[in-house]
């Protein structure tokens, strides 16, 4: 017969599947620091030595890492989906910057309908307090919130999918993003009727969340990041064209 004993867990063990829970949810991000060791043995109630080998395990398969009298790290080599050279190759050419926007478009149009269909009214109050703020941030002068912000209602969204593959996936593409590796977020904000349209963009996919239409979720990213894409064709048309006159306005000066 297919039985075993059962044995008694060690108490290290279940501090070990705990926190892998809450890395491989995105709960614990690379590069955040854990609770100092009293505070955390004292929110998991296990001794302090339990704890420690705990660490000691997560650390060797290389979810932890210690940092001399700093404490203990969700380890950053789990933050890149791409490899240095590859990011240099991205960064240098205009292509990768449209299939990255057509990856993005066919990824969080199905994380879209995920959230509407899997997320719990948590998720959709999240996303829709990040909107909140967004427009809070419109208001101002200065685009570079508006900017950070875009960025995490986004996240949020496929955070409300409840899937772990497409949510790593998803962080690494988003940190090749902040890095400014593709372009630069602000430029979009930059331009009045453009923020004007962006804000309106994220409210209709607010909206279609927020009243569970998967299929108008799917729809409102879609038809948003399309608009990013041809406002990027934009602005690097008129920086062509700018680049050119400059050069004609060099030679007629030289003349």
């Amino acid at each position: 017969m297919p039985f075993q004993k059962v044995t008694p867990e060690k108490l290290s063990a279940s501090v070990v599947r705990q926190i892998e829970q809450l890395i491989l949810r995105g709960i614990l991000r690379p590069g955040e620091r854990l609770p100092a060791e009293r505070d955390l043995a004292a929110r998991l109630d296990v001794s302090r030595p339990s704890l420690r080998e705990a660490i000691a395990e997560l650390s060797d398969r290389g979810l932890l890492s210690s940092k001399a009298g700093s404490g203990v790290f969700v380890s950053e080599t789990l933050a890149p989906a791409f490899p240095p050279a590859l990011t240099r190759l991205f960064a240098g050419h205009e292509e990768a910057v449209f299939d990255y926007l057509a990856f993005r478009r066919d990824i969080e149009g199905l994380a879209a309908e995920r959230a509407a269909r899997h997320g719990s009214d948590t998720d959709l109050k999240v996303i829709g307090a990040i909107l909140a703020r967004m427009e809070a941030a419109h208001l101002k002068r200065d685009p570079a919130d508006e900017a950070a912000l875009d960025a995490e209602f986004h996240m949020a969204i496929i955070e409300a999918g409840h899937n772990v593959i497409m949510l790593h996936m998803m962080r690494s593409m988003f940190d090749l993003l902040r890095q400014g590796v593709f372009y630069n977020r602000r430029m979009l904000f930059r331009n009045r009727t453009t923020r004007d349209l962006l804000l309106e963009q994220h409210r209709a996919i607010d909206r279609a969340l927020q009243s569970r239409d998967a299929a108008a979720a799917r729809a409102a990213v879609e038809a948003h990041l399309s608009y990013v894409e041809q406002s990027f064709q934009d602005v690097l048309r008129a920086e062509r064209n700018e680049a050119i006159a400059r050069q004609r306005l060099d030679h007629e000066n030289a003349r």
